[in-house]
């Protein structure tokens, strides 16, 4: 059977790297593997790419291969299917880590059960006061985590050694037989679940995990200015790493209590403040409360309802935008609801007076005499 030239059947140049021959073998194995790929003759093609990178991957028999063509593998009954040469030992390092870990199909190898794993970030939930969102704090809080064994320092047992079904490798290599040919493929190694090892006695403390539950009690800073919905990271504290892994980051998502009086706006500050119908018309002094102490607003003569007065860097000193917010005072006249003989007869004479003169109500008037 007339075989295609490996250089083409990767798609690489004859003087590629290494790298471009391995990184042109992944995408043809993504694309053409059997178990993922639903191409009438992805087998075929798949087993074609196999046996061109074992060739080119290895400078040796890539220089024999470049000599003799593939004649340098023809000299008898190969045990992997190819030809003379004998590919079902061939170690495939991590390729197909990297390329069948995201289908979850069983193709895990050693590399990737050992390697450093980091932990899972945690999240939860923590109550303030405004006063303490406003102003920061410091809070005692328990988590629940998981850490490193200190029995058996994270390995799950004791007796190490190294397992006689995978030989330590953590997979096993089968060779699958089809109307294409014969194919490779790595499968985690049943025995060890991929570690490579596996150990006389099972650790009691954290029964073979590695990791146990434990609550911990830490102080936190919570910065000035936070508000609902704010999350404050705390790296490395939540749940450990496995196999020398970092810890995963704790994250604390903050809810702030409503105030009485003052309402929060981003890092400004709103405060509606009562005044007398007296008061609005002559203008004031009135003593305003604020997030840092009282201040004495003046009310000038003539005053209404909701105009703002703006004091400026008295909002929150928010620590993470390092800015300040204004403080801005609603008036709100109050009307009396029960007035004694003299104050009302006051009011009277006052509304044939002053208030008839007023240009908003002379013109509302006039308008309804229009309007009969």
């Amino acid at each position: 059977m007339n075989k295609r030239d490996y250089y083409e059947v990767l798609g690489v140049s004859k003087n590629a790297s290494q790298d471009e021959i391995k990184s042109a073998f992944r995408k043809l194995a993504k694309k053409y593997h059997p178990d993922v790929s639903k191409e009438p003759d992805a087998e075929a093609k798949f087993k074609e790419a196999q046996e061109a990178y074992a060739v080119l991957s290895d400078d040796e028999k890539r220089r024999q291969y470049d000599q003799f063509g593939h004649a340098a593998f023809e000299g008898g009954a190969g045990a992997g299917g190819f030809g003379g040469f004998d590919f079902s030992d061939f170690d495939y390092g991590d390729i197909f880590d990297n390329i069948f870990g995201s289908f979850g199909g069983g193709f895990s190898s050693r590399s990737s059960s050992n390697r450093a794993r980091r932990g899972s970030d945690t999240l939860m939930h923590m109550k303030l006061s405004f006063e303490e969102a406003v102003f920061g704090c410091k809070k005692d809080i328990t988590v629940d985590t998981t850490e490193e064994c200190s029995e058996c320092h994270g390995k799950g047992g004791f007796g190490e050694s190294s397992c006689d079904k995978c030989h330590g490798s953590g997979t096993i290599t089968s060779e699958q037989h089809t109307i294409f040919g014969s194919f490779l493929s790595k499968t985690t190694c049943p025995k060890c679940g991929g570690v490579g090892k596996t150990y006389e006695r099972t650790c009691n403390h954290c029964h073979g995990n590695g990791t146990v539950k434990v609550k911990k009690e830490i102080e936190i800073k919570v910065p000035a200015g936070v508000d609902t919905g704010t999350r404050l990271k705390l790296s490395g504290k939540g749940s450990s790493g496995s196999n020398g892994g970092p810890n995963g980051d704790l994250y604390i998502e903050f809810s702030v209590a409503e105030h009485e009086f003052f309402v929060r706006d981003e890092n400004d500050i709103y405060i509606e403040a009562p005044i007398t119908i007296a008061e609005a018309v002559l203008g004031c002094k009135k003593e305003i409360p604020t997030l840092y102490g009282n201040v004495t607003l003046t009310i000038p003569a003539g005053s209404e309802s909701g105009e703002k007065h703006r004091i400026k860097g008295k909002g929150i000193n928010n620590e993470a935008t390092k800015r300040k917010g204004d403080m801005y005072i609603v008036l709100k006249i109050v009307t009396p609801k029960k007035l004694t003989k003299e104050q009302k007869k006051l009011l009277e004479e006052l509304n044939q007076t002053n208030l008839n003169d007023d240009n908003d109500i002379k013109n509302f008037e006039r308008f309804v005499r229009q309007n009969d």
